[in-house]
């Protein structure tokens, strides 16, 4: 079989976004599922969809394009601020789009009026995750030059968290996220159909006792695809964290004596920690390195030691007889990993699509985390 690759239980992630959605659902919340951690796979986001998300979300528009191409219908939102080079491309491909920029504004309002439409505007607030987002003082202006603009309509405001700053949001946050939509939409008209409070990070506030307020929409990926709270790491209650593995093909086993000859023996290779300080080491190369994946981002088997890695190389140190050449190691990831993974070309995707165990397993944390009482 070929490798490396990635094996996608295509059920586990659809079990984790009815697992997800449900539980909103009882808050007043939806759920836009978030695809741009597997490049917009359409199988994968069908998977979403399956499992109710009502609708998807990308940060880049040649992902788009390969949920359109394969047929994906449902509504799809640009949640990264367009660029003017793509502009009609965005109105050609995405219903709605997250902005912050009024000239990117106004060349969405043309080019949709051009094109005898109308493209949804939602604009992100900043509010402390110091990324993207129009300052809270300048929300009502920007609104009503939207509402004031053909081919657009405003509909609705969002904020995003714990991207940059890997903070959570609290109550209070939030709360004042919804005082904004009530004000914004006092100040300009028409009725927001969207205060999208923000993405997995939100998941320890949307389930807790807090009132939700304003907030009725959450864009989710980590959580459905990893199972897991992106600022603890902790798995959440009844999902599963392993619908993804990565699977690595071992090149070279066997054990190397220390210390090498002096030539050989560089500081910088002492400093990486590749071999130990004296006696054999038993060790594997694995076949995918820095170019596949984000080697710290992976969950090491039991047994076995992260020694380094290069561009194409991933060293493996363990205190059980070496695998063989030919032989498969297999590894979890975490969010940033698979992203990498995903968008590498020479790393493939299986798709599995058997029924997994009624229990998630505890992989990454214990099972009662983000638990509803």
């Amino acid at each position: 079989m070929n490798t490396p690759r990635i094996e996608v239980h295509l059920n586990k992630i659809r079990h984790n976004a009815q697992t997800v959605v449900g539980r909103l659902k009882t808050r007043g919340i939806s759920v836009t599922g978030v695809t741009k951690a597997v490049c917009g796979h359409p199988t994968i986001a069908q998977a979403m969809l399956d499992g109710g998300v009502l609708a998807l979300a990308e940060a880049r528009l040649s992902n788009v394009r390969k949920l359109r191409k394969a047929g994906i219908t449902c509504s799809i939102t640009l949640i990264r601020t367009p660029m003017l080079s793509q502009i009609d491309q965005v109105i050609q491909f995405c219903e709605a789009s997250y902005n912050t920029e009024m000239p990117v504004i106004a060349a969405l309002a043309a080019a949709a009026s051009r094109k005898d439409t109308v493209h949804g505007i939602i604009l992100m607030v900043e509010m402390g995750d110091l990324r993207e987002g129009i300052m809270p003082r300048d929300l009502g202006a920007i609104a009503q030059q939207v509402v004031d603009l053909p081919g657009v309509a405003l509909k609705g405001i969002g904020a995003n968290y714990a991207c940059l700053s890997g903070t959570a949001p609290n109550a209070a946050e939030m709360e004042a996220l919804s005082d904004l939509a009530n004000d914004t939409e006092a100040q300009c008209g028409p009725f927001f159909q969207t205060v999208s409070g923000g993405n997995s990070a939100n998941l320890p506030w949307a389930f807790a006792e807090n009132p939700t307020g304003r907030i009725n929409d959450l864009r989710l990926g980590e959580a459905i695809l990893l199972g897991v709270d992106p600022v603890s790491g902790l798995q959440i209650g009844g999902m599963y964290t392993d619908a993804f593995t990565l699977v690595a093909e071992v090149i070279e086993s066997g054990s190397k004596p220390f210390p090498l000859p002096h030539s050989i023996c560089d500081p910088v290779f002492k400093r990486l920690h590749l071999v130990p300080k004296s006696g054999q080491s038993e060790r594997m190369i694995l076949a995918i390195g820095h170019q596949d994946t984000d080697v710290l981002g992976l969950s090491i088997p039991p047994g076995k030691r992260l020694l380094g890695a290069t561009s194409d190389h991933l060293v493996i140190g363990t205190c059980e007889p070496a695998q063989k050449v030919g032989s498969e190691m297999r590894f979890q990831m975490n969010y940033s990993a698979l992203m990498s993974a995903m968008s590498a070309p020479d790393v493939r995707t299986k798709l599995l699509c058997g029924n997994p165990s009624p229990r998630a397993r505890a992989s990454q944390g214990p099972s009662n985390h983000l638990v509803p009482t």
